[in-house]
């Protein structure tokens, strides 16, 4: 794509509306820093990896390590001065098996599982020390309902809760000054916020290296609540955490929504998608001094992993650019708030 028709833009940038705020961040792919370039190059001041440099991804044997399309996307970030967030180190999906077993397909003692892990974040984090500058350490570990604390996964079956802490300590020493997160969803859902806090207090209280707390707000028209977003910033910067919104995105369906026939947005879901983009950044303003970065997961409506999610064959249009990266009324809405 020539960047030189960056030059046809006329809209206000995005990093440019919040440079007094926060870093302006958008996931990308090695498909979209070529086909959204133009648009992430103008509009956009950090990027994160949306799969490259997930275990699966980056690690998919227990010798081989594939750095080239997490290179492509590190180099990407270099050429346009972008910063760049790390996701992400320890999860329970996007992991292979081979971290969990022995040559015989049976479950590693722990000792090996934090070896494997050690050796996994030395070589990963170590890599890319001069590049990324924070990282999303532990992802969704926390159960969304129920009493128990921890989700079910191979990590907790093997290595008990400590793998939480030593994922943390690892990251520090591999570089000691990236910023270390804990990421996860429905983090604006009462039941699922206080749980968050409670883990990230205990490690707070154990003395473990964590500088903040990834919020993904994967949100939708409706839900949650403003009450609810504003609540939940205000507990988790109760703990002196940093704040992150690390994989924002605006759903035009509810979620228990199936319909599927729509073609393109009507114009009444352009205007509750404007007015609800307009709200939230209106209350992310307010907590500036505590949310360091928002960070969109995509650009704009031509890609999206909300498209045929939770519903196959249905397109939706959750950003502030449309399919052809023009601004749509939610990006003049919230420019209109803020432009200096």
């Amino acid at each position: 794509m020539d960047l030189n028709h960056i030059n046809t833009r006329t809209e206000t940038a995005l990093k440019s509306i919040f440079s007094d705020d926060f870093k302006i961040g958008a996931a990308v792919n090695p498909l979209t820093i070529r086909t959204q370039e133009e648009l992430l190059a103008y509009h956009f001041n950090s990027i994160t990896a949306e799969n490259e440099m997930k275990f699966a991804s980056i690690h998919p044997e227990e010798e081989v390590y594939s750095f080239d399309d997490a290179d492509r996307l590190a180099a990407f970030a270099r050429k346009h001065g972008m910063a760049m967030r790390g996701h992400t180190l320890v999860w329970h999906n996007q992991t292979t098996d081979w971290l969990f077993q022995d040559h015989q397909g049976q479950p590693v003692s722990k000792k090996v599982l934090l070896e494997r892990l050690h050796s996994h974040i030395q070589t990963v984090v170590g890599r890319y020390r001069d590049d990324i500058y924070a990282w999303d350490v532990v992802n969704e570990v926390i159960t969304d309902e129920g009493a128990e604390l921890l989700r079910p996964s191979k990590w907790l079956d093997i290595a008990g809760p400590d793998f939480i802490a030593k994922a943390f300590e690892y990251a520090h020493d591999a570089a000691p000054g990236a910023q270390l997160f804990y990421n996860d969803y429905n983090e604006s859902h009462p039941e699922k916020r206080d749980k968050i806090y409670t883990l990230v207090k205990s490690l707070i209280k154990q003395g473990v290296p964590i500088h903040g707390i990834g919020l993904q707000a994967h949100w939708n028209l409706f839900d949650p609540s403003l009450d609810d977003i504003r609540t939940a910033i205000e507990k988790y910067a109760s703990l002196g955490m940093q704040l992150q919104l690390t994989e924002l995105d605006m759903s035009l369906f509810r979620f228990e929504d199936k319909r599927s026939d729509l073609k393109e947005p009507t114009l009444g879901m352009l205007e509750q998608e404007a007015e609800r983009y307009e709200a939230v950044f209106r209350l992310l303003k307010e907590y500036r001094d505590v949310i360091s970065s928002v960070t969109f997961w995509g650009a704009a409506d031509d890609y999206t992993w909300l498209d045929n999610f939770p519903v196959q064959g249905r397109k939706n249009w959750p950003f502030l650019f449309d399919e052809q990266h023009l601004p749509k009324p939610a990006f003049y809405r919230i420019a209109d708030l803020y432009v200096k």
